[in-house]
């Protein structure tokens, strides 16, 4: 596995871009797929049954039997060799096989032996991932049970596409939500102004027994106050609500973004024996603001930092929501191999989607490039600082 470039899809930016919009949660994902892995080492008759998900730099299993593991550097799978094609892959003796007798899974603990992969395929044709079996004996599947396999593999797709739209619907819903507080809030003031002139003017008729003009200023001050009424009515929905439910499921506070960016990422730093950590600002901590994309944008942008900064090196995210405008800053800093200014052009152009790598290692930019078109589909901005192996600073602002 030397000539690693040959390992990455000529349609790479668009098959990553592709799992990015599925805006998926690699934290609360599991368990949601396991039925669908049982199934799979059933038919199989397989110990391990898999389903991973790969994007630029990682490969996340999402569901698992028999093998615990939650991400694997891209370049040490098998899966990796299952995206490149439509074809399912079948490796009959690992320990015979030069791309993967020497891999730690093959030579030691589980002693992987026997390998089946089926691509998880999109509806627009993008592979995302793979589910795959796997034994530590020989192993024999009929073409019956390849079949029953890529239909199985059909259905984790199924199953993706249904959570992203039931997303979408949570995301729409809290959006109208907003909207409806936000009126009500506006309506009061004015409303709330015309009934005290309504009074005021009411009294003063009063006294100068103006009948008719009474009636009409007694109209205004029920018409008022029934709009407020149904403000409240409306405004009692949140008011009402505890903290904990107001923190919608597709909501985050920074202590939360915080410890997801933790969970996910600190064992890629773990496994380079980098300096990994993130911080927040002291205020704003119970500020929600929706989850769109975030984890999705800080998740490449740190996978990159991590790839790029050598063994023993540092990299540290901080993140602060500025006030009033607010924007949820975050800024991404590293010791890596750095880039050149011709690279950082590059990769805030909107050409050269496949942008190479320094050295053997090729899709430096892939990251980079994804981070930045989703940073622009929320109207953020991203700025890079960096010089060649003197690390890079990354600031990312998204409007909130």
């Amino acid at each position: 596995m030397s000539d690693t470039s040959a390992l990455i899809p000529e349609n790479e930016f668009e098959r990553a871009l592709k799992l990015s919009e599925y805006d998926i949660d690699y934290s609360e994902i599991h368990g949601k797929l396991d039925d669908l892995t049982r199934l799979a080492a059933h038919v199989a008759g397989t110990p391990i049954s898999l389903i991973n998900l790969l994007d630029t730099t990682t490969q996340w299993t999402v569901s698992k039997v028999g093998l615990d593991v939650l991400q694997t550097p891209r370049e040490e799978t098998v899966c990796q060799y299952v995206i490149l094609d439509d074809d399912s892959v079948e490796v009959e003796d690992m320990t015979e096989d030069e791309r993967f007798k020497d891999k730690e899974y093959v030579k030691n603990s589980p002693h992987i032996k026997y390998y089946y992969g089926v691509p998880l395929k999109s509806p627009d044709g993008h592979r995302i991932g793979a589910m795959c079996v796997m034994d530590t004996d020989e192993h024999d599947l009929s073409p019956e049970k390849e079949s029953f396999l890529k239909i199985i593999a059909n259905e984790v797709i199924t199953r993706i596409e249904y959570e992203q739209k039931l997303k979408l619907m949570r995301h729409s819903v809290d959006e109208l939500k907003e909207i409806q507080r936000k009126v009500s809030h506006d309506i009061r003031g004015p409303i709330g102004g015309i009934i005290g002139i309504a009074e005021i003017l009411r009294d003063q008729a009063e006294e100068s027994k103006m009948e008719e003009f009474m009636q009409l200023l007694e109209l205004i001050n029920k018409g008022g106050r029934s709009v407020l009424d149904l403000a409240d009515e409306i405004l009692s929905t949140y008011d009402d609500q505890s903290d904990q439910t107001k923190l919608l499921k597709n909501q985050l506070t920074l202590e939360i973004l915080q410890k997801k960016l933790e969970d996910l990422y600190k064992p890629q730093a773990l496994n380079k024996s980098i300096d990994y950590n993130v911080v927040i600002s002291n205020g704003h901590q119970g500020l929600t603001f929706p989850k769109h994309k975030l984890l999705q944008i800080f998740g490449n942008l740190i996978s990159n930092a991590i790839k790029f900064t050598p063994e023993n090196g540092n990299v540290e995210v901080n993140l602060d929501i500025k006030k009033p405008d607010l924007e949820l800053i975050g800024v991404i800093k590293d010791s890596g191999v750095g880039m050149t200014d011709e690279q950082i052009k590059e990769i805030m152009s909107n050409r050269g989607r496949s942008t190479q790598g320094t050295g053997h290692e090729r899709g430096f930019g892939f990251g980079f490039k994804l981070a930045k078109h989703l940073i622009e589909s929320v109207n953020g901005s991203l700025l890079i600082e960096s010089k060649k192996n003197e690390g890079t600073e990354i600031t990312v602002n998204i409007p909130l």
